[in-house]
């Protein structure tokens, strides 16, 4: 399950790939096939959610993961290895590293 709260140590990666409209299903299937056999049975894993674009030109992959040196483990497995050679070569990729700064929820009136 996802979790986002400033009070949690877990580093969250977030992915955006752009893609041609054509192949925005095929990237978001082979993201998938990735984190389903490989990614998510890795030591360390938290959760990871899949985004598609609404023009069709990006995937964004929302992925948390209990530390770095977990996620650099998993990177280092080649069980992953063919999907993302396969992703990239139908789309780029700009990886991106963060951690929860802060948290908004509506005001109980605004509900």
């Amino acid at each position: 399950m996802t979790i986002i709260s400033e009070d949690e140590e877990l580093v969250t990666f977030i992915n955006v790939f752009t893609v041609s409209p054509d192949n925005q299903q095929r990237l978001i299937d082979l993201l998938d096939r990735a984190t389903d056999l490989a990614v998510r049975h890795a030591n360390g894993f938290v959760s990871a959610a899949l985004h598609r674009s609404l023009d069709g030109t990006k995937v964004t992959m929302y992925a948390q993961w209990q530390s770095m040196e977990a996620y650099q483990a998993m990177r280092g497995d080649p069980a992953a290895t063919p999907y993302l050679i396969e992703a990239l070569a139908i789309a780029t990729f700009e990886p991106g590293a963060y951690s929860v700064a802060r948290t908004f929820a509506p005001l109980a009136a605004n509900r």
